[in-house]
C-alpha cells in the first residue's frame, strides 16, 4: 500500500469479531408484556378480576408494538423472537386460562380445568407451529386464531361481565364454551386477516384518519362492551372466510400462496 502499511491479512492477524448482544427496546416491550401475564395472573390469585383482564389487554398492546419497534430501529433477532413466543405463552395462553379457572371454570370441577388446560395447550401448539410455519404461510392471514386474540375472548368476557357486574355463576358454561371455542381455533387452518400488508409508512386518505379518530371516539364510549364485540366478529370471521373461500371454490389453507412445488402438494386442501 501507498503508506506504507500493509492489510491485515497479510500481517497473520485476525480482525477482531463482534460480540453479540441483545437489543434493548423491543426485549424491554417484551419483558413489559410478559409482565402484564404475570400481573394477570397475580391478580386472580387476589380476586382483582378487573385488573387481572386489564394486564392481557395491556400485554396485547405491547405485543403488537415489540416487532414493529424492532423492524423500524433494524433491531430484529433470533433472541428476541424466541423471547416474544415464550412471552406469548405467558401472557395469551397460561394467564387467561387460569384467570377464567380461578372466576368461575373452577366451580364445574374437573370440566373447568379440562377446559382451561385445552385452551393453554393448544396456545403452546398454536405458537410452536407459528415458529416453524413462518416461513411458508401468507403474511396476509394467521393459520388459525391468534394467541392475542383468544386471550381478547375469554379476558373480554370476565371484564365485561365484571364492568356490568353480571352474575358470574350464570356465565359458568357460556365462558366454558367460549375458552373451548378460542382454543380450538387457534390450532385449525382457519384464516383470520393479519392487517400485516397495512404499512404505517404509506400515505393514507384524509378519511382514513377521520375513521380512525371515530374508532377511538367508538371504543371510549364503553370500552368492556366494544372491544368484546369488535373481537367476538374477528374471532368469528376466520370462519366466514373459509366458508366464502370454499364456496368459491379457492384454497382455503394459507400454507403458502402457490401449488407449482412438489413439497406444496396436499397443503391447499
Amino acid at each position: 500500500m501507498q503508506d506504507g502499511t500493509e492489510p491485515l491479512q497479510d500481517s497473520g492477524q485476525e480482525a477482531p469479531k463482534r460480540s453479540k448482544g441483545i437489543y434493548m427496546l423491543p426485549n424491554m416491550i417484551t419483558l413489559a408484556a410478559l409482565f402484564g401475564g404475570f400481573y394477570a395472573i397475580v391478580m386472580a390469585m387476589n380476586g382483582r378480576f378487573d385488573l387481572a383482564t386489564l394486564g392481557i389487554f395491556a400485554a396485547m398492546v405491547l405485543d403488537s408494538m415489540d416487532g414493529r419497534v424492532a423492524r423500524l430501529t433494524n433491531t430484529q433477532s433470533a433472541f428476541g423472537e424466541q423471547m416474544d413466543s415464550l412471552s406469548d405463552m405467558v401472557s395469551f395462553g397460561a394467564a387467561p386460562a387460569l384467570v377464567a379457572y380461578v372466576w368461575v371454570l373452577k366451580d364445574i370441577g374437573r370440566w373447568g380445568w379440562i377446559a382451561a388446560f385445552v385452551y393453554c395447550a393448544c396456545a403452546a401448539l398454536r405458537l410452536a407451529r407459528f415458529n416453524v410455519n413462518t416461513g411458508v404461510v401468507d403474511k396476509r392471514y394467521f393459520q388459525g386464531l391468534p394467541s392475542p386474540a383468544a386471550a381478547a375472548l375469554v379476558a373480554g368476557l370476565i371484564w365485561l361481565a365484571n364492568e356490568l357486574e353480571l352474575d358470574r355463576t350464570a356465565l359458568t358454561w357460556p365462558l366454558f364454551a367460549l375458552t373451548l371455542y378460542a382454543g380450538l381455533t387457534m390450532v385449525t387452518n382457519v384464516p383470520f386477516y393479519s392487517f400485516k400488508d397495512l404499512s404505517l409508512k404509506k400515505s393514507v386518505p384524509f378519511a382514513a384518519i377521520v375513521l380512525v379518530a371515530l374508532g377511538i371516539a367508538v371504543i371510549n364510549i364503553h370500552p368492556p362492551t366494544v372491544l368484546f364485540g369488535v373481537f367476538m366478529i374477528y374471532g368469528f370471521s376466520g370462519y366466514a372466510m373459509y366458508f366464502w373461500r370454499r364456496s368459491k371454490g379457492r384454497p382455503t389453507s394459507v400454507i403458502s400462496t402457490s401449488t407449482d412445488e412438489p413439497d406444496e402438494r396436499g397443503l391447499h386442501e
